[in-house]
């Protein structure tokens, strides 16, 4: 299976719903933030290990708190996708901090702080 495959596009997004559903609902540690999201997956083609972007909106220290917890979670989380995903495999989940969230934030107040006068252009006569 290719990475870019129709297959694999498919089974990342199964991934990503069940997860943050999970996630959400279901895993009780207290380390992880309320305001945790799955921003994307990346599931190997041969469905051993999956790359799980999260986003969580809070400072450095909860963000490391948060994988820590979902570390801890990950063979519950595991267990939970063999459980409602018919795969092949079921993958080892590594999970990474996704800051592209807040750096468009970032970016868009930034964008509307600036002072920006539009001037009409002159109708010559």
């Amino acid at each position: 299976m290719r990475k870019n495959s129709i297959k694999n596009t498919r089974i990342n997004q199964e991934v990503l719903k069940e997860l943050n559903v999970l996630i959400s609902s279901e895993v009780k540690d207290p380390r992880i933030g309320l305001m945790t999201t799955v921003t994307a997956v990346e599931v190997a083609s041969d469905l051993k290990t999956a790359k799980v972007f999260i986003s969580v909106l809070g400072d450095e220290d909860s963000k490391k708190e948060t994988i820590k917890g979902l570390k801890s979670a990950s063979s519950f989380l595991r267990s939970s996708l063999a459980r409602n995903l018919n795969l092949r495999n079921t993958p080892e989940l590594k999970f990474y901090i996704d800051d592209s969230l807040e750096y468009g934030m970032r970016m868009s107040r930034l964008i509307d702080s600036l002072d920006i006068k539009h001037e009409e252009p002159e109708e010559d006569e």
